[in-house]
């Protein structure tokens, strides 16, 4: 099930003054102008959480990874909740919009995307981008300098001439310091094309993808009416882009290759998710309307009902789509969700276990949800089994707040409030809510062993910013 989280930015002070104007100036334009930069820069950023589609993404990554010597254990590809067709790099972290899953019609189009942003982690761009930032600024505070020099000799001077020249010096600086540093921006995005053709040679797999993800781009600049400075854009133009592609694609021998077609199949199933998630059955019709039989547009539609409020209807739908595929984990799982929505815990458990054993890469998420119906069925006997399956999803993924507070309840219901509120302690830390999580500590400590390992942490995350 998609499970979205809003996460907030850091926001600076505002500055004051011609010299710190020159220098904000010079860093705004290096958060907005490429697509490497982090999402928090341009505003908030809300994460899409989904087993499914997390999978798949890491199958379409971890060929790319491997071919570019990345570990793809280091690397977390997290889902962005925006329609735009967009993806970017931020530390050892990719984000990829969910518009750009959804716009894409086969799975060598995110393939490609894939592989350009982690030509951009290989070559170490973004630190090199940030020694290129703290160059920029460098330059705009000596050009700044300078200007308030001329202006200070033409105000001794009685020369007019010569303020109005230091005022064109502090004007002109930031816009040149800007110029250089979309220039060396151009020649990364370039770069990044390069290396991702290798890696996609290298795994034996068409660049065509690419090519149909530029030629989008063009066309939307085409059409816009818009006249573009080069020297504005950090990445290329579109046209310069498709000719260096076009080169490198015609000379691969795998220029005709085609993508498995059971990873088409799964990509569909994705693309059919997310429409019904952004759109409803509606967007699930418009996307399927050559192919409204397929097990996809069926899979968008079973989905799409449910959201709409029919989850009786929804759930004989997914059990049809099981005859079809009973080992897909995610229909399964998809399920269990539904039958927590007619308040069957029972049956729920079941499907979500199902899916537990099913899923290949034991997703914490899916452990996460059969804890959850566990919890939510309020039988005294299901509590032990929730902490168990709750402390796995926690242990594998230590961020998930939402686990950490059913893990909580889990405890109180078997009575050890002492853990429940360490638990709640551990999940707000987590969190970044310091405050909340100060609170709990200090209850726990009250209740929990002195020298246990309970109370070491609790005291840890008392102690922890002071």
């Amino acid at each position: 099930m998609m499970a979205k989280a809003t996460r907030t930015p850091h926001t600076g002070t505002k500055e004051t003054g011609w010299l710190r104007r020159a220098v904000g100036t010079v860093t705004a334009v290096a958060l907005c102008f490429t697509l490497t930069m982090p999402a928090h820069a341009q505003g908030r950023v809300a994460v899409v959480r989904d087993a499914e589609i997390e999978t798949l993404l890491k199958d379409y990554a971890s060929p790319i990874f491997k071919a570019a010597g990345l570990k793809t254990s280091r690397v977390q590809i997290v889902l962005v909740n925006d329609r735009s067709f967009n993806a970017f790099v931020d530390g050892q972290r990719m984000f990829i919009n969910t518009g750009a899953l959804a716009d894409s019609a086969v799975p060598n189009e995110i393939i490609g995307v894939i592989a350009h942003e982690a030509g951009h982690l290989a070559g170490g761009h973004q630190q090199r981008l940030r020694e290129q930032i703290a160059t920029a600024q460098t330059l705009a505070i000596v050009g700044g300098l300078l200007g308030v020099g001329a202006l200070a000799a033409g105000s001794i001077a009685g020369s007019s001439g010569g303020a109005q020249v230091g005022g064109a010096l502090i004007t002109a600086t930031p816009t040149l310091v800007q110029r250089n540093l979309l220039s060396y921006r151009r020649s990364e995005e370039m770069n990044a094309d390069q290396a991702a053709a290798r890696y996609l040679n290298a795994t034996g797999q068409s660049m065509q993808g690419m090519l149909t993800t530029f030629r989008r781009f063009s066309q939307s600049l085409s059409l816009s009416g818009v006249q573009v400075d080069p020297y504005q854009i950090s990445h290329p133009l579109p046209r310069e882009r498709i000719a260096l592609l076009e080169e490198l694609a015609r000379k691969s021998k795998y220029f005709d290759a085609r993508d498995p077609q059971r990873l088409n199949e799964r990509h569909q199933l994705m693309r059919a998710k997310i429409a019904a998630y952004s759109g409803g059955a509606a967007a699930v019709a418009r996307m399927f309307s050559k192919d409204r039989g397929s097990l996809a547009a069926r899979y968008g539609e079973a989905i799409a009902t449910d959201l709409s409020g029919n989850s009786a209807a929804s759930l004989k739908k997914l059990d049809a789509l099981i005859r079809e595929q009973p080992m897909n984990p995610y229909f399964h799982e998809f399920r269990g969700e539904v039958l927590l929505k007619l308040r069957k815990p029972d049956e729920a458990i079941k499907a979500f276990a199902q899916a537990v054993k099913l899923d290949r890469t034991k997703s914490p998420l899916i452990r996460a949800r059969l804890g959850f119906a566990l919890v939510a069925s309020g039988k005294p006997g299901n509590m032990n089994r929730a902490i168990q399956e709750l402390r796995v999803a926690v242990q594998a993924e230590p961020d998930n707040y939402t686990a950490y507070r059913n893990l909580s309840q889990a405890y109180g219901q078997v009575g050890d409030i002492a853990n429940a509120e360490l638990i709640m302690a551990e999940g707000n830390f987590r969190a970044g809510n310091s405050r909340e999580a100060k609170a709990f500590a200090a209850r726990a400590l009250q209740k929990l062993p002195k020298g246990s390992p309970g109370a070491i942490r609790a005291n840890d995350i008392l102690t922890i910013g002071k």
